[in-house]
């Protein structure tokens, strides 16, 4: 998948991140606009659960604002810089909760012109490839949502996990050697 026109960095973005370390509640308000949907993609695609979800991302954007006088341009994108604070407070959530409920199937809303049989096969192949995914370790997990649900590009996905871009590669490909191999087993399962 590829970025959004309106997800791309701007000069306007820069600028507003500056008035945000300054602390002007209005130009971080505008920085909440412009990712809070990218960030509850990120997080939604990780917890399975909408509350959650929203609840996180809340999460995500208060330690933003708490520690933006702490970001530094040169190290990462803003992007980036959510995210890593996204893969945290997914963590923590994690370690506290410490069971798998996230799981359970939940239905998700699909094209409203497909029919309900289309609609509940394409709800279950998202949930069938969500837990493929929760299947991989971490690094894989993350990098496999990065390049394919948020499309991030390999150089933006190595900085953002402070890794060589041949090393976020490998990981990729040992992630879809993975997730083949975990849903040909879901498959011969189902069919038997």
């Amino acid at each position: 998948m590829n970025r959004n026109r309106s997800e791309e960095p701007t000069s306007d973005e820069a600028t507003l991140v500056q008035r945000a370390i300054g602390h002007d509640p209005e130009a971080f308000g505008r920085l909440y606009d412009m990712h809070v949907d990218r960030v509850y993609r990120h997080i939604y695609y990780r917890v399975g659960n909408e509350t959650d979800a929203e609840d996180l991302t809340q999460q995500v954007f208060l330690k933003a604002w708490q520690a933006i006088h702490r970001y530094k341009k040169t190290a990462s994108p803003f992007i980036a810089w959510l995210m890593t604070i996204s893969h945290n407070v997914i963590v923590d959530f994690y370690r506290t909760k410490k069971d798998k409920a996230y799981l359970e199937a939940e239905v998700l809303a699909s094209d409203p012109a497909s029919s309900p049989e289309g609609a509940a096969e394409t709800s279950f192949e998202q949930q069938r490839l969500r837990r493929a995914i929760l299947q991989l370790g971490s690094d894989e997990q993350q990098v496999v949502i990065l390049r394919f649900i948020e499309g991030f590009e390999f150089s933006e996905i190595a900085s953002l996990l402070k890794k060589k871009e041949g090393n976020v590669r490998v990981i990729l490909h040992r992630a879809l050697v993975k997730l083949r191999n975990i849903l040909e087993k879901d498959e011969e399962q189902r069919s038997l």
